[in-house]
């Protein structure tokens, strides 16, 4: 197993321990991969939820960008409802775990189809 592998193992464990889903480990794999070489930076790869520029960056370039949605506040309350779900103290909310609940509450896994 690789360092990526290890993460994905991480990120997993966060989705069934910290927000209390059973990953789609193909999705899950899928999204990490998305993420590109942030997922090896301590900083971009996490999501700093109390920052509005982070969550911004968040919507416009993960879920208008990537995933194709339009701008509307739907968007928002999704990042929102995500970062409560993983837990407001949670400090270390990976962006790829983000991403992955996000992929889902929009149905687009066929983004990464």
């Amino acid at each position: 197993m690789g360092k990526r592998d290890d993460l994905i193992a991480t990120y997993a464990d966060d989705l069934k321990n910290k927000c209390g889903m059973e990953p789609d480990m193909d999705l899950l794999t899928k999204v990490t991969i998305g993420c590109g070489p942030a997922i090896y930076n301590a900083d971009a790869s996490t999501v700093a939820s109390s920052q509005d520029s982070e969550l911004e960056t968040v919507k416009e370039n993960f879920l208008m960008k990537k995933l194709g949605l339009a701008d509307s506040p739907e968007l928002m309350e999704a990042i929102n409802k995500v970062v409560d779900v993983y837990g407001k103290s949670e400090r270390n909310k990976y962006r790829a775990v983000v991403y992955y609940m996000l992929t889902k509450h929009f149905g687009k896994e066929a983004v990464y189809g």
